[in-house]
């Protein structure tokens, strides 16, 4: 048969329009992990753009109809978050504009974007310093025209164990007691001499990486994503995050740090809290520390709920 002889295609056909069998509404429908550039406030008040993942949905509100305009969604959100930085009055625009696309049928929208938050971080001594990288989910939902903004991010940290350090403590006074028994007196050189030596360390407390893993749910009265704060504040507060570029005098100073803020994890829980609640652009925040510990097989966690500051 010639392309001459061919039925002409005047439609094609769209079974979307189609009644829906057993017949409901349906609290999400949509596409996860869509690859898209994301544009995100840089540290020195500029953007960037990076790499996200993003899950979008509506609801179905109709019952009957039998399904969403996926791919005009999927059009929709190609070029949504390129052009501008992402605010909480930017995702507004995007959430009412999914909405709108759905010509009836849905009275909601949620977009969930993935990506990592990369944050130039100094030495605590030198004058180096590197990149550092932090995951951050957003979550962001319009539902009967209200803005719904939920905020995840981890921070990375050390935790040094105060049992520990304690246990160590005594096996070092009772190491430094046997040694000096018969020394008298006692010159100040002679016990610095003997406190730099091997002697002078009979045991060290265990130390662990550890994550503060934190979502909260931001009210939407600002307008913008306090993202870089809030770490700041996280990092503040436990006082011993991982480092990335480390001289000699860069570690010394995180042993330092690391004698200073001893922490089981429910001591770090109750900082990241502390932190947390004195925000005002929080609404309810909900975090969890995990010490990965060195001493036993299983991990220490602990977790904390809260309400950010009343005016």
């Amino acid at each position: 048969m010639t392309t001459s002889h061919l039925p002409h295609r005047s439609t094609l056909p769209d079974v979307a329009f189609d009644a829906a069998a057993a017949a409901r509404p349906l609290d999400w429908v949509g596409m996860a992990n869509i690859a898209l550039p994301l544009r995100i406030a840089s540290a020195d008040g500029g953007a960037i753009q990076v790499a996200a993942s993003v899950d979008v949905s509506v609801d179905l509100r109709d019952a009957n109809a039998r399904g969403i305009h996926m791919s005009r969604m999927y059009l929709q959100l190609q070029n949504a978050f390129a052009s501008e930085s992402l605010t909480p009055a930017g995702l507004r625009r995007v959430l009412q504009g999914l909405v709108d696309g759905q010509g009836g049928i849905s009275s909601a929208a949620r977009v969930v974007l993935r990506y990592e938050q990369l944050l130039l971080r100094p030495a605590l001594a030198s004058q180096n310093a590197g990149w550092k990288r932090y995951p951050v989910e957003i979550d962001a939902r319009l539902i009967d025209g209200h803005l719904q903004l939920g905020l995840c991010f981890s921070v990375e940290y050390s935790s040094t164990c105060p049992a520990s350090a304690a246990l160590s403590r005594q096996l070092n006074a009772e190491r430094f007691a046997a040694d000096f028994a018969a020394v008298h007196p006692l010159s100040t050189a002679v016990v610095s001499d003997w406190l730099a030596s091997e002697r002078g360390l009979a045991a060290t407390p265990h130390a662990q990486r550890s994550r503060a893993d934190v979502r909260v749910e931001l009210r939407p009265a600002f307008d913008e994503l306090p993202l870089t704060a809030l770490i700041d504040a996280i990092e503040q507060a436990l006082g011993t995050p991982v480092q990335t570029a480390v001289k000699r005098e860069d570690e010394q100073a995180f042993a330092r740090l690391n004698a200073e803020n001893l922490m089981f994890c429910e001591d770090a829980a109750r900082r990241v809290a502390a932190a947390l609640a004195r925000d005002p652009r929080i609404e309810r925040f909900d975090a969890q520390v995990s010490h990965f510990e060195s001493l036993h097989a299983h991990d220490a966690v602990a977790r904390v709920t809260g309400e950010g500051a009343r005016d």
